[in-house]
C-alpha cells in the first residue's frame, strides 16, 4: 500500500522497487557508467592490438593510415563534436521543460548521427574501390608502388585494414544503436513524457551518445594522423 502511494506521488515513471525518484535516477546513472566501464574495456583491447601490431609493422601501418582520406574524417570529427553539443542542449532542454526545444535537438542529433554514418559509408566505398577491403580480393599493390623507398609486405597491410574495419565498424554499429536509442527518446519527447522532474533516459543516452563520440575522438588522431610523418 504504501509502495503504491509512494509511486503515485511521484508520478507513474517511478518504478515499484524504488524508494523516490533520486534514487531511481542514481541507479540509473550507476547502471550507465558500468555499462560504459566494459565498453571501454572492450574498445581498449582493440586500442592496444592496434599499438602492437603497429610497432611490429610500422611501414605496412603508416602506408595505410596515408590512404586514408583525413578530410572525410575531420568532417565526421566535426559532425560527432557538433552532435555532443546538441545533445547537452537536449538535457537542458529537458530539465527546462522545453518540449518543442527537446524535440528539435534530438531530431538534429539524429540528423548527425545519419550525416556520420553517410560520410564513413562514403570513406567505406573508396576502400572497395581500391581493393583495400581485406580478404582474398585485398591488393595492396597501389601502396607499394607509392612508397618504392620503403618495404611493404602485403599481408601485414592486410592486418592494418583488418583492425581498421574492425574498430571503425563497431564504432559505426554503436553510432547505429545510438541513432535508434535517440529516435526511441525522440518520440516520448514529442508525446511530453519527459519533465523537469524526469529526464533520467534523456541524460544517460546522452551519456552513452559522448562516449560513442569520445572513442571516434581517438580513434581520427590513431587511424589518420599518427603517421602523416615522412617515409624514409
Amino acid at each position: 500500500m504504501s509502495d503504491s502511494h509512494t509511486a503515485v506521488e511521484h508520478g507513474p515513471e517511478l518504478l515499484h522497487h524504488f524508494v523516490d525518484a533520486e534514487q531511481q535516477r542514481d541507479a540509473s546513472t550507476l547502471g550507465m557508467w558500468l555499462f560504459l566501464a566494459t565498453e571501454i574495456m572492450f574498445f581498449g583491447g582493440m586500442f592496444c592490438a592496434y599499438l602492437i601490431y603497429r610497432s611490429w609493422y610500422y611501414n605496412e601501418f603508416a602506408a595505410g593510415s596515408r590512404s586514408l582520406d583525413i578530410t572525410l574524417g575531420t568532417i565526421n570529427t566535426a559532425v560527432l563534436i557538433c552532435s555532443s553539443l546538441t545533445v547537452v542542449l537536449a538535457v537542458r532542454a529537458a530539465q527546462m521543460g522545453k518540449r518543442k526545444l527537446l524535440v528539435t535537438l534530438l531530431l538534429l542529433t539524429i540528423v548527425f548521427g545519419f550525416a556520420f554514418l553517410g560520410i564513413k559509408g562514403v570513406e567505406w566505398y573508396q576502400k572497395f574501390e581500391e581493393h583495400h577491403i581485406p580478404g582474398h580480393a585485398f591488393n595492396a599493390a597501389d601502396l607499394v608502388q607509392a612508397y618504392p623507398q620503403i618495404h611493404i609486405d602485403q599481408s601485414h597491410e592486410q592486418i592494418y585494414f583488418s583492425l581498421y574495419f574492425a574498430m571503425t565498424g563497431l564504432h559505426a554499429l554503436h553510432m547505429i544503436i545510438g541513432v535508434g536509442i535517440f529516435v526511441w527518446l525522440t518520440y516520448y519527447a514529442w508525446r511530453g513524457r519527459y519533465t523537469p522532474k524526469y529526464y533520467t533516459p534523456v541524460e544517460m543516452c546522452g551519456l552513452y551518445w559522448h562516449f560513442v563520440d569520445i572513442v571516434w575522438i581517438y580513434l581520427f588522431p590513431l587511424l589518420y594522423l599518427i603517421d602523416r610523418k615522412p617515409l624514409r
